[in-house]
């Protein structure tokens, strides 16, 4: 355990803790101003800010860079002392109680970044009186927040690739904690920028941990393992997110659920020891006896390596291209799927509302006919898993997306007044169940889908575009340009059947295949 607090494969473990350390300082300077407005309900709109906030912005941004600093891996001789090497487990191990330290550990991380983008809608309405401002222009909370997760899925992905697995869920968690200050800003604009700042260091823990999480666990156990910590962390984040609201804003106001970054960042640092490194990632960076201390706890071990893999093993990941053409294919798909995903949930569901008040429902009618579309969906999570675990994750893809897509044609028929869809029930139980299946499906299902060296910039490139779906549909919103349902649904639908042509054409099936196939030269999606 010693190792795993002391970053023996990092250049600094003072550094990181010095940092983080002042990150923490910075972040407790601007309670005083918090706690000075207890008076007023904790409203803080147009107040100046103190010499104690500005010295903890520069405490803050001067720990980000010495944790960050701390946290760059010893590059030793890359790939020299691993060329006859190669990782024989965690494909063949069985289940340790590391495996599920682990699994609970990343569990956390994703509760963690699932609970702030859950948080928006529980700070918005407070925030919208404090600072008197419109709908139009509170709408720029969550774009913001949408635009900061987006870069930060490609960012921290790319990172996970250079720094590592777990340095980068750490490196996150610190960012993470300074941003509890948005809750002392004065103006809305200062939470515009902190919340795009806030976006952009939570949204890459969700696929730094499915990258990580599919190079520890055991072939048999991946599938399933895989579904059940995303769901636990996305179901996990919103009773968070709820529950933390509803027991701490009728007593400290909105503003305490941005300070909320500070405890749970802290918990995701604490829980650390758990998270192992890549030892597949410690022996690209030439550490092979971290990586055999790594494997050895997950009853794992390094063997020796043949010939037809020497050529990847010497490869210096840090200095690769973030597309392999080989898996060009594979990229677009899943690119395509995740669009599709973001333009029905942060879209079309957002707007399905408004078109059932339109209609004549009453808010309460509309409410209903979503909430029981919602409890129908709830145990599409189990389903899914069932699916990709038990039958194929290909196909389970494959049907999510399917099932999403008939759901947009149901839309469109019921537009176009067929009568045989009009309850819509259907069309929206359809968008739900589609969607949520698709979701638990798409990052597991790539992070098994590519080697290694570009697994995380990969899964963080489709995290990405999920998010990226979202912005352009909240962007529509924040500039009054929504279409009409049925248009919307027509041209949802389009990208949505094409990603399933070229599912079906370029991607794999990942059910029981050992990653180590990723990573020899002449790996092809197959």
């Amino acid at each position: 355990m010693y190792e795993l607090f002391m970053f023996t494969d990092r250049r600094s473990a003072p550094a990181f803790w010095l940092g983080s350390l002042f990150v923490v300082v910075g972040v407790l300077l601007h309670l005083p101003m918090f706690l000075m407005a207890r008076s007023m309900h904790y409203r803080l709109a147009g107040m100046p800010m103190g010499a104690g906030m500005l010295w903890g912005m520069a405490f803050i941004v001067g720990g980000a860079a010495a944790a960050a600093y701390g946290l760059q891996p010893k590059k030793a001789s890359i790939g020299a002392a691993a060329a006859h090497e190669r990782i024989a487990a965690p494909e063949d191990a069985p289940l340790t109680p590391w495996h599920w330290a682990a699994g609970a550990a990343l569990a956390v991380a994703l509760i963690v970044d699932i609970m702030k983008v859950s948080s928006l809608g529980f700070v918005i309405p407070g925030m919208r009186v404090e600072y008197g401002i419109s709908a139009a222009e509170v709408a720029l909370l969550p774009l913001s927040a949408l635009t900061g997760a987006t870069l930060g899925s490609f960012v921290w992905g790319a990172l996970a690739d250079l720094y590592g697995r777990r340095a980068t869920i750490l490196l996150a968690a610190v960012m993470f904690i300074g941003t509890s200050i948005c809750g002392a800003m004065p103006s809305f604009r200062w939470n515009l920028f902190m919340c795009f700042l806030m976006g952009a260091s939570a949204g890459g823990l969700l696929p730094v941990a499915y990258a990580l999480l599919a190079e520890i666990m055991p072939t048999r156990h991946r599938g399933w393992s895989l579904i059940v910590v995303g769901s636990v962390g996305a179901l996990g984040g919103y009773l968070a997110a709820s529950g933390f609201s509803a027991l701490l804003q009728p007593q400290f106001g909105w503003r305490i659920m941005w300070f909320l970054n500070l405890p749970s960042g802290l918990i995701l640092i604490a829980v650390s020891p758990l998270i192992p490194e890549s030892a597949r990632f410690l022996v690209h960076i030439g550490r092979p006896e971290e990586a055999r201390a790594t494997l050895a706890r997950f009853g794992s071990v390094i063997v020796s390596e043949s010939e037809d893999w020497d050529e990847e093993a010497r490869l210096d990941h840090s200095h690769l291209p973030p597309v392999d053409r080989r898996f060009a294919g594979t990229t677009i798909a899943l690119t395509l799927a995740a669009l599709s995903w973001g333009f029905v949930n942060f879209g079309l569901l957002l707007w399905l509302p408004g078109e059932l008040i339109a209609e004549g429902h009453n808010m309460g009618v509309a409410a209903t006919i979503i909430a029981r579309s919602s409890f129908i969906a709830i145990p599409v999570v189990a389903i899914a898993a069932v699916l990709y675990a038990r039958w194929s994750t290909k196909g389970s893809l494959l049907v999510m997306t399917g099932m999403t897509a008939l759901g947009l044609l149901t839309v469109v028929m019921r537009q176009n007044g067929v009568a045989a869809v009009s309850d819509p029930v259907i069309a929206v139980t359809l968008l739900i169940v589609g969607s949520t299946g698709v979701i638990s499906i798409l990052l597991p299902y790539t992070a098994e889908s590519y080697p290694l060296r570009i697994r995380g910039r990969a899964t963080g490139w489709v995290a990405g575009c999920s998010k990226g779906g979202g912005l352009i549909c909240q962007g529509l919103s924040a500039l009054a340009l929504i279409p009409a349902i049925g248009a919307s649904a027509i041209a949802i639908v389009v990208p949505t059947v094409l990603s399933l042509g070229l599912i079906v054409a370029c991607c794999t099936e990942t059910r029981g295949r050992d990653l180590r196939e990723l990573e020899s030269p002449r790996a092809m999606p197959t």
